[in-house]
Formats: structure tokens, C-alpha cells, sequence
């Protein structure tokens, strides 16, 4: 048997040979794994609410007439390029020409219109089936579609952009959470539950030669340990958003990068308004002061937090600092819950979904709120229950989460949605917000609404999360930004 340097050498004989074989070695590095923290219930992001849904499938196997990039800017994707009118209502796309779903039917116009009527139709569960319902589409020709909007919408392109935008394949629509057709570069592979997702490269893309990774693995690694300990054994080349408690020791680590991103995401203790007494803005002005934002930062996101008096972030369009507004003060939180006729103690439940950030900081909360006569009962649950009981069901008193869609101001104005927050005067605000043309009264508009949900102390606003990523320090193309939760594999090779 050879040694390697008797193969080298005797591959020297033959010059051709010998100057193709590092060539050929690097020819064949053309997969990549990925890690997750939770598992997506489904891989349909316009039937669920799940971010990481969009993690494995956004721009991977579905594609939107824009394209979110990671500066935050939109660039065109399945639209070519779109008109506005002068009235900023009326959008008019023209649609790529000669592209195709993975199940070979032709991607036009009719698919565009489909996949927006179903987003805003009745049995729709698109998480943002209120946006499309304001949506009127309308088919021109193959490859020209019409989208009138009620509201004037500045981010309307972005919007476009999103998961729960992507065009859908009408005769395979149903399935798509199970077996997904779409028209990105990739197909599903595989999907082992409870443990990974394999996407492999579509051969019948329309620029298939731009695809430089054949292969990916998701992996799904809910443990901190476990992350650290599949990074540092070489299983897993990149993991986005991981828990940031060891970057440390990936800092100082020659085979890593570390990437440090900015959000749109905003970190909150949910409060559902249904239950007695969550329903008194006092008790929630008492549990907002119990509430040292800077100690929730340090403890449940390892200090990779700004913090947020409202559901706004700094980096966003017409914010205000609201942090003021219910400041950490533990006198006056105690003052607030006698106020209300409160008497200690007060039980409470927080459900907390299987997220370290969300366990940690459930911990340090509750150790909080006690401070102030609220003892909190701490509730673990998987993902898919979060998903059903909280989210669905409104059975919590107290949550952690993070909501990371950028322009979700919106979900306060829901009747329906899973805090039980009804406002007349937000929902008023809103309605005007939505149909300012003018930047400087839309930023003023914005900064009451912040302002308002401030006051309301609808939530314990918590912080805007700095997402890390820890990889390879050879994989390139990472996004330095997040402002929407994609793992974009068309931009990712290896160096």
C-alpha cells in the first residue's frame, strides 16, 4: 500500500495529473452543515408562525418577487423590476421570464395571484393574512401582475420580500409542509425529525452554475453545550444565532469566525391581557419596574442586547427612546401592586419555549419579580407546544420571546392575536401610520405609537437581540446582518 509520499511522488511523474489533484480535492468541498436551536414544525413559512421555518426554506426552496438583503435593502428576485403609482398604492411587477417550479410547471403571473388570494383567504393561517388581505392582485399577462394595497405601505418591496410572501406552486400548495415546491435553487433531500433537514441543489435551476453549494445539512442542537461541543468537533461548519455563551473561547479560536449582527428583533415578556389582573396597567407598570433590563441582558443574552422601553428597535425608522417611560425601580413597583389592591403573593404562570435565551431569562425574571410579591411558577415547553397553547390557544399569563419579524407594529392593531391587547386609540394610530405619505409625519406617528405602548406597559419590554454566528473561518458568505432570519445558501462557498 502507498504511503501519501510515495503518491505524491509518483504522481510528480505526470505533471497534468499532479497539478488537477488540488484542483479536484477543493472541487469536492461543496457542502456545508448548519445548526438551528429549534426544529421548525413544518416547512410552509406562509402556513405557520415559526421564524425557523423560514431559516431552512427562505430563498432556499421558495423565492419572493423581492429579495431582503442582508443590508436591508430589496433587490429584485422573481419580479425583474415593478412600478409604483403616484398615489404609492398600486404596485406593477414584471415577472421573470422561463423559470420553473421544482415539479415542472411554469412559474407566471396565475402563480403569483394564487399564492396571494390563499394567503388572505379564509382558511388561511399566514401569519400575515391581515397585510394580504389588503391586497387587490390582479393578472395582466403571463408575466405582468398588478398589486393594488388599500393602506400606502413604504415597506410594502420588503414586505415582499418576506417568508410568508414566497409563491407557492397551486396544485402542490397543500403539501408544502411535508413536501415543499417551490422555485429556489434547492429541493428537499431529507428530513429526519427531531434531528436534521438535507436540502440538495436543484438541477433544473434557471442559473445553476451560481450554485456553489451542492449540499446542506440543517442540524437541530436545542443544548448550549451540545452547540459548543458539535462546533468544536468539526460536525457542524456554521452555527447562526448561536446561544452567544461561549464566544469567548471562539474568539481566540484559529479555525473560527465569530459574526456579530444587528436585528430588527424585539425580546419581550409577553403579557396576555385576558387573565386577571394582567388586565390592570398598573400590575403590568409593577412588573415592567421590577424589571432590570440591563441584568436580563447580561444573564439571558450574554450581554449581546440593547434594551427597548417599547416594541421598536433603535435601528428602525422613526424610533423614539421609550426605556424611560417604566425605568427599573423596585419602590415603585411595590407602590404600583398596593395601588392596584394587590395582595401578595400574587401567582403567576410564565411559559417559556425551549430557547436559552428564553430559560435563562425566565429565571432571572421570576427572581425579579418576586422582589415585588409575584412568585412565578416557570412552565418548560417544546416548541410545537408554545405554538399550540401560547401562541394558538392563549393559555399563559407571562411568556419570553422573541418576535423577530422587522414591521410587526401591526399585531397590536389584531383583535385576535395572542396578547389580548385592545386599544381603540392604538388601533386609530395605526390606521393613520398606515396611510401617511410623508416620511416626517409617519416617523412622528411612529414615535407616539411606541410612545403609547409604553404607557400601556402592554408588555415587559425587554431588549433587541445581537444575533452571533460562530463558523468556520474558511466559509464565506455569511450575512453580517439579520435583519430578516434567513440561511441564504446561494451566497455561502468555501474559501
Amino acid at each position: 500500500m502507498l504511503n501519501r509520499r510515495s503518491l505524491l511522488a509518483s504522481s510528480a511523474a505526470s505533471l497534468p495529473l499532479f497539478a488537477a489533484w488540488p484542483a479536484m480535492a477543493q472541487a469536492r468541498k461543496d457542502s456545508v452543515t448548519l445548526a438551528m436551536t429549534l426544529e421548525p414544525p413544518g416547512l410552509d413559512p406562509s402556513a405557520g408562525a415559526a421564524s425557523s421555518i423560514a431559516e431552512i426554506v427562505h430563498y432556499n426552496l421558495f423565492e419572493t418577487l423581492t429579495k431582503i438583503n442582508s443590508d436591508g435593502s430589496v433587490s429584485p428576485l422573481l419580479a425583474e423590476s415593478w412600478e409604483v403609482s403616484s398615489d404609492l398604492k398600486t404596485y406593477t411587477f414584471r415577472l421573470r421570464k422561463g423559470v420553473k417550479f421544482h415539479n415542472g410547471e411554469p412559474f407566471n403571473a396565475a402563480a403569483v395571484k394564487f399564492s396571494f388570494d390563499r394567503a388572505a383567504g379564509d382558511k388561511s393561517t399566514n401569519k400575515d393574512k391581515r397585510t394580504f388581505s389588503n391586497l387587490s392582485t390582479k393578472v395582466v399577462d403571463e408575466h405582468t401582475v398588478v398589486i393594488t394595497n388599500k393602506d400606502i405601505d413604504p415597506d410594502f418591496l420588503f414586505v415582499m420580500g418576506q417568508a410568508t410572501s414566497i409563491i407557492v406552486e397551486p396544485k402542490s400548495a397543500a403539501s408544502n409542509a411535508t413536501k415543499p415546491v417551490g422555485t429556489g435553487p434547492y429541493v428537499l433531500s431529507a428530513w429526519s425529525k427531531g434531528a436534521s433537514v438535507t436540502l440538495t441543489a436543484w438541477p433544473g435551476f434557471r442559473a445553476p452554475q451560481s450554485i456553489r453549494i451542492k449540499r446542506a445539512v440543517f442540524r437541530f442542537i436545542p443544548d448550549p453545550a451540545a452547540q459548543v461541543a458539535a462546533l468544536l468537533a468539526g460536525d457542524v461548519d456554521a452555527f447562526p444565532r448561536v446561544t452567544p455563551r461561549s464566544v469567548p473561547q471562539f474568539q481566540r479560536h484559529p479555525r473560527f469566525q465569530v459574526v456579530v449582527s444587528n436585528s430588527r428583533a424585539k425580546t419581550i415578556l409577553a403579557i396576555n391581557h385576558g387573565k386577571k389582573p394582567l388586565n390592570d396597567v398598573r400590575v403590568r407598570r409593577a412588573i415592567a419596574a421590577a424589571i432590570d433590563r440591563k441584568a436580563v441582558i447580561a444573564g439571558a443574552a450574554d450581554g449581546y442586547g440593547v434594551p427597548i422601553g417599547s416594541y421598536y428597535v433603535p435601528t428602525a425608522f422613526g424610533y423614539v427612546d421609550t426605556t424611560g417611560v417604566n425605568p427599573f425601580d423596585l419602590e415603585k413597583a411595590k407602590a404600583l401592586m398596593a395601588e392596584a389592591g394587590i395582595k401578595a403573593p400574587l401567582s403567576l404562570t410564565m411559559t417559556l419555549p425551549p430557547t436559552p435565551y428564553a430559560r435563562q431569562g425566565g429565571e432571572l425574571i421570576a427572581a425579579q419579580l418576586a422582589k415585588i410579591g409575584i412568585q412565578v411558577k416557570l412552565q418548560n415547553v417544546e416548541w410545537a407546544q408554545w405554538l399550540s397553547g401560547t401562541y394558538t390557544n392563549k393559555n399563559y399569563d407571562l411568556s419570553i420571546i422573541s418576535h423577530v419579524e422587522p414591521f410587526d407594529l401591526g399585531n397590536f392593531a389584531k383583535p385576535d392575536y395572542y396578547w389580548n391587547y385592545h386599544s381603540q386609540e392604538f388601533n386609530d394610530l395605526f390606521e393613520k401610520i398606515k396611510n401617511q405619505p410623508r416620511p416626517a409625519d409617519r416617523s412622528r406617528l411612529l414615535g407616539d405609537a411606541q410612545r403609547l405602548l409604553a404607557r400601556d406597559a402592554v408588555h415587559g419590554f425587554l431588549y433587541t437581540p445581537q444575533w452571533v454566528t460562530v463558523a468556520d473561518k474558511k466559509l464565506r458568505g455569511l450575512w453580517k446582518d439579520m435583519p430578516v432570519f434567513v440561511n441564504d445558501l446561494s451566497s455561502l462557498s468555501w474559501g
